[in-house]
């Protein structure tokens, strides 16, 4: 169901399986390109599903062709005279808007429909995971506009496929298909377009349907890279396997196996 208690402009906010919530960029005109109204609107949704722990799991998507071609240029070009303080004001708040996705506790999906450019794939790589639709375009083409890379581009690309295949798409700009994402690790998965939100919310459903409270602190374990050696996985692993062994969850998860069935978790 959609939310009732939110006006959104250039963004949807549905409620498609239980535990999952779904916000679907919705400027297809222009290829869900961050307009103002998006951006407040996007700020507005995650501060909503931050507070609902019904959910277990977002899902980002695109309306129509794209999933996003990245932030508005026609702005950006508009204060040729503008100077750097007023444009560095400018450009954090809006980086820090779209990703605020990044301090929501439950798993995150982006399900790239099609073209994801720019700051467009940062908001995908902004998620915990990536699947992507066949003939997907992906890329971070900031130096063939003439500008350096935002959105914590240089962050979270290097993250997520490593230093050489980071350097080569940010130094280049080229743009990839869905195939060579796939091999480059910058998305998980390749679906057919024609069951791809299906499939994808499908995934979304069965995470969702996985212990909160374990699923929760898997995501904080893994978040950006992880541990920074063994000895601090081990101390973390330590204290956050005894908080899921105390829970009703994880006598629930042990009598579910037993008895060959499904899990029922409630988060406590």
């Amino acid at each position: 169901m959609p939310s009732d208690s939110l006006s959104l402009s250039h963004l949807r906010l549905e409620r498609p399986r239980d535990g999952v919530a779904l916000l679907t960029l919705d400027n297809p005109d222009q290829r869900n390109a961050m307009s103002d109204e998006m951006t407040s609107s996007w700020v507005a949704a995650v501060d909503e599903l931050a507070a609902d722990r019904s959910v277990r799991v977002v899902v980002v998507t695109g309306e129509g062709t794209a999933f996003c071609s990245g932030g508005n240029t026609s702005w950006i070009a508009s204060e040729p005279d503008a100077s750097v303080d007023h444009l560095r004001t400018r450009m954090i708040a809006f980086y820090r808007a779209w990703l605020s996705i990044r301090r929501l506790e439950v798993p995150t999906i982006a399900a790239v429909n099609g073209a994801a450019i720019g700051a467009g794939l940062c908001l995908a790589l902004a998620c915990d995971l990536r699947y992507a639709a066949a003939g997907a375009k992906l890329g971070v083409p900031f130096v063939k506009l003439g500008m350096h890379p935002g959105m914590a581009a240089t962050y979270l690309l290097p993250n997520v496929v490593g230093e050489a295949h980071a350097r080569d798409l940010l130094l280049t700009g080229r743009v990839v298909d869905a195939d060579e994402a796939l091999r480059l690790g910058l998305v998980s998965r390749v679906d057919e377009r024609a069951t791809f939100l299906d499939d994808v919310l499908t995934t979304a459903e069965g995470i969702a349907a996985t212990a909160p409270i374990a699923s929760r602190l898997t995501k904080l374990a893994l978040r950006d890279g992880g541990h920074a050696d063994v000895e601090a996985c081990l101390q973390w692993e330590a204290m956050a396997q005894p908080i899921t062994l105390a829970t009703a969850d994880l006598q629930e998860g042990i009598r579910a196996a037993r008895e060959k069935r499904s899990p029922v978790f409630t988060g406590s």
